[in-house]
């Protein structure tokens, strides 16, 4: 599990946006110019930076195949 490393009160301006502090931005390696990712939950939201989708989405998608009986069986002595 992820260690929690900064909390931090941010104010919504009316057109919706937040501005980042920059140790924030530092800890999750955002820079200038880089596209982030948003994961909306019901009760909260997630940001990190977009190198991580690549491995989000192929977690979500490689997990469709592998959750089955016979990998569990076939890993089950690893």
């Amino acid at each position: 599990m992820p260690q929690l490393k900064e909390i931090k009160t941010l104010k919504i301006t009316s057109r919706g946006q937040i501005t980042l502090p920059k140790n924030i931005r530092e800890i999750v390696g955002l820079r200038e110019g880089e596209k982030a990712l948003l994961l909306a939950y019901d009760d909260h939201i997630e940001l990190m930076n977009e190198s991580m989708m690549t491995a989000l989405l192929s977690e979500r998608s490689l997990s469709k195949e592998w959750n089955t009986p016979e990998e569990d069986e076939a890993w089950k002595e690893l």
